[in-house]
């Protein structure tokens, strides 16, 4: 049976599960927990996919760990016991999870290989957060790496880790510097993709299992398009 993108079930995009967590490749189309579209969430469809598979009567405990937004996608980890849930909450609050992105932008960033350092502040009506190059009142620190990995004639590939989490990170400090990720509007892409969803995808997770102890290495297929099938094929690996 053949899925439209936004019809893949849960099942199909499971990228590690045992007793104590499953990790789930996000969709453009899904929000993580609710809001105020009431949409269902994939924290919704992961339990469905729990109470289904194994059998489980009433209701399935699972803990979100940390969210994308909407239009992003990629890998999201959820706990599926309390005692995973607390221990993955403390290492996401200590930075003990790597976490790799990758953005399709417009426009060269200032050098291949850099940081970017930002103060960031939210503003909640508009849903959006603002960077500043000092720190400003209100404002947090925010700080990525990012490399460009690959690149078209008109796009570029950024391999980009967060070094802390701020609303709108990634995209926020990219903006600030001439980067416009592909579809993002917010942030000042002239045109929208498709589906409403922009080119910056959770690619990979590291951690340290919060039980077993072994370390985990987890990485999320891209979304299949034109753009993102051109960058995830063999020819452009470095």
């Amino acid at each position: 049976m053949k899925y439209k993108r936004e019809d893949i079930p849960v099942k199909k995009r499971i990228l590690f599960e045992d007793n104590h967590l499953i990790v789930v490749n996000k969709l453009t189309s899904e929000i993580v927990q609710g809001d105020k579209t009431g949409d269902e969430t994939l924290a919704d469809k992961v339990c469905e996919y729990i109470k289904t598979a194994y059998n489980k009567p009433g209701n399935v405990f699972l803990g979100v760990v940390h969210r994308l937004d909407r239009p992003t996608s990629g890998a999201v980890i959820f706990a599926k016991t309390s005692k995973a849930l607390s221990r993955l909450n403390n290492m996401f609050r200590e930075n003990r999870v790597k976490k790799i992105y990758w953005a399709v932008v417009d426009a060269m960033p200032p050098e291949e290989k850099g940081v970017l350092e930002h103060y960031l502040i939210k503003n909640q009506k508009q849903n959006k957060s603002y960077a500043y190059d000092k720190a400003v009142p209100d404002s947090k620190l925010a700080k990525l790496t990012y490399t460009v990995i690959r690149a078209t004639d008109r796009y570029y590939l950024l391999s980009i880790e967060l070094h802390t989490g701020r609303h709108h990170q990634i995209r926020a400090q990219l903006a600030a510097v001439g980067c416009r990720i592909k579809g993002d509007l917010k942030y000042g892409s002239p045109r929208s993709n498709p589906g409403g969803g922009i080119h910056l995808h959770a690619r990979s997770v590291c951690f340290i299992h919060p039980v077993s102890k072994e370390q985990i290495d987890i990485t999320a297929p891209v979304p299949s398009d034109a753009l993102w099938d051109v960058f995830a094929s063999e020819a452009f690996v470095r």
